[in-house]
């Protein structure tokens, strides 16, 4: 069963992210800016915590994965005149890290048993 402490960080992570987002779409840079460092270290902590279990510390390399492309995106509209979109979309391809546990991982751990 999960640490409810944990489930705790992990829905305070979720308000940062969307706060994040929220400064993006109405073009408040500053706040934008400032909300990376929480928002990515809350899903890095998490990444670190959720290490002993593989789907958890794959679906959380992902989320931090995403949110360096989600940031870097965001900086690029906001000061660079969007031209950092392709830095972002090799943080973006996080589908392969994901892939590779559902390709690999996921089915030697069905035979086992583990879930």
């Amino acid at each position: 069963m999960m640490n409810t402490k944990l489930r705790e960080y992990e829905n305070f992570h979720i308000v940062l992210w969307l706060i994040k987002d929220t400064c993006w779409v109405l073009d408040l840079k500053i706040p934008g800016l400032i909300m990376i460092l929480p928002t990515l270290a809350v899903a890095i902590y998490l990444t670190w915590k959720h290490r002993a279990v593989k789907s958890e510390l794959f679906h959380n390399i992902a989320v931090v994965s995403w949110l360096c492309a989600n940031s870097i995106w965001m900086i690029g509209e906001f000061f660079f005149d969007d031209t950092l979109r392709p830095i972002a979309i090799v943080f973006s391809s996080i589908v392969i890290i994901l892939l590779s546990y559902y390709i690999f991982i996921r089915p030697k751990e069905k035979r086992v048993g583990a879930v």
